[in-house]
């Protein structure tokens, strides 16, 4: 295609060059929340363009043609009252019971925890919240140091961005978008997010290793460890709602062919859709079911009048995220209408880089974009572009959309001054900015070179 240039940039990313100033100044300077900043940047975007006669149609597009919206608010309720319930609290003490007694014990609890959390909630500074809060004081209690703990937590709850519903799946959706002819799967792609996201925990359990080696990191007490006979007692039930999360999909996704052969293939995609819906009630009401007597415990009864409340107060925790979604994916079809994507794929081929190079370039890039900008903003902004020009240079596309959650919204969670998952997990450990941040950087590293690996190939994800 003939690039019309601005300057040495293509005007398309010069559009994108002039989005990225405009969030920043928004998010940073104004100190605008950033679902509200996202709204200005989708106006900004419709005025740059001067393309008026799109704006209602995709603003009104991911509630009207997608179902994608809706699944990811229901998800992102559920994992309100995940904690409302204390179902959380239950898993964690099954976790603290098996890996308490090892050398730096309270680490693995809140790897396993969290990384199980974040399968659900997919929020990663909420994951450090609700989890921080008991499993960084127990590493303290272990030997862990404040920067240690601090950083452990945050590293395994910033998967809720890689695993859990949110951000990751608007990914999705652009890939949809972009290659609509190869009819891929809602639940097949979620499989990948778990299997990159596992291939991300592995890393940061070889990491947990290494620094509590290095630190010398005692096993929990005994007096404070659980029997593994009581916790399961107690909270045995609470397993079983990973397992009916987890199978929904792995049915969805590995009895395609079977539900393409019965329903054809629209319908094959509408029941992956529609049980993921089905998912999120039912994980709700065995949640509440589960939760019952801490629900009493916390307002003096079971009621619907209660459960309506939690309901309702929910919405001051997901509305924000539920917009900021929202108004990315309406932003990326934007881009998609004024074909960036391929004018970004034809400027940067120029370059002639390989897989490595892309990959490298990519990574580096996005974590730079981290430090100041949302994983919203940039899947919103480069989502599209990141996808079709990894393809070009010969990497799947399915593979990129996998591992794009992994290389914004993780490491935007991780990286300074952003770092908001940093930021909650120091503010629990009261440990000093300095010593965490440098520390941050070791797991952070290990993030970047897992992704390049996963990107070129080395690291396969088996589905896709």
């Amino acid at each position: 295609m003939t690039l019309q240039m601005v300057g040495p940039f293509p005007l398309e990313v010069f559009y994108l060059l002039l989005l990225l100033v405009f969030v920043s100044t928004m998010f940073i300077a104004f100190k605008r929340p950033i679902y509200e900043a996202m709204f200005l940047t989708f106006c900004f975007t419709i005025v740059m363009t001067g393309r008026y006669d799109i704006f209602v149609k995709y603003l009104l597009y991911p509630a009207t043609q997608s179902s994608l919206f809706y699944i990811i608010v229901g998800f992102l309720s559920l994992a309100y009252i995940l904690g409302k319930t204390r179902v959380v609290e239950k898993l964690i003490n099954i976790i603290l019971a098996i890996f308490g007694g090892l050398p730096g014990g309270a680490g693995y609890v809140a790897l396993f925890g969290s990384s199980g959390l974040a399968m659900m909630t997919g929020t990663g500074p909420g994951n450090v919240a609700a989890t921080g809060v008991f499993t960084i004081p127990a590493m303290i209690k272990s030997g862990f140091s404040r920067p240690l703990a601090a950083t452990t937590e945050m590293a395994a709850s910033m998967l809720g961005n890689q695993m859990g519903p949110g951000l990751n799946l608007v990914g999705f959706g652009i890939l949809v978008a972009l290659f609509p002819e190869k009819n891929y799967d809602l639940a097949t792609f979620w499989l990948a997010l778990w299997i990159v996201g596992g291939w991300l925990a592995l890393q940061r359990l070889i990491t947990l290793i290494i620094l509590c080696k290095k630190e010398g990191v005692r096993p929990i007490p005994k007096e404070e460890k659980p029997k593994l006979s009581d916790a399961l007692k107690k909270g045995w039930d609470a397993i079983l709602l990973p397992f009916f999360i987890l199978t929904p999909i792995i049915i969805s996704s590995k009895c395609k062919p079977l539900l393409e052969a019965r329903y054809g293939i629209d319908g094959a995609g509408a029941f992956s859709s529609t049980v993921l819906m089905f998912t999120v009630g039912v994980c709700a009401v065995y949640a509440l079911i589960n939760g019952k007597e801490a629900v009493k415990q916390a307002e003096g009864e079971f009621s619907f009048k209660v459960i309506f409340e939690m309901f309702k107060n929910s919405m001051r925790s997901v509305v924000p995220v539920g917009a900021t979604i929202y108004f990315a994916y309406a932003i990326s079809l934007i881009f998609k209408e004024i074909a960036m994507a391929e004018a970004i794929e034809a400027w940067v081929l120029g370059f002639g880089l390989s897989k490595l190079g892309w990959a490298i370039l990519i990574v580096l890039f996005t974590a730079l974009l981290g430090m100041v900008l949302p994983g919203s903003s940039q899947v919103a902004l480069l989502g599209a572009a990141i996808i079709t020009t990894g393809a070009a240079v010969g990497i799947n596309p399915f593979l990129i959309a996998a591992v794009m959650p992994a290389i914004t919204g993780v490491m935007e969670g991780m990286t300074p001054p952003l770092s908001l998952g940093l930021f909650t997990a120091m503010g629990i450990a009261e440990s000093k900015y300095w010593p965490t941040a440098k520390l941050a950087y070791i797991w952070i590293f290990g993030n970047m070179l897992v992704s390049v690996l996963l990107l070129i190939g080395v690291i396969p994800i088996f589905v896709g």
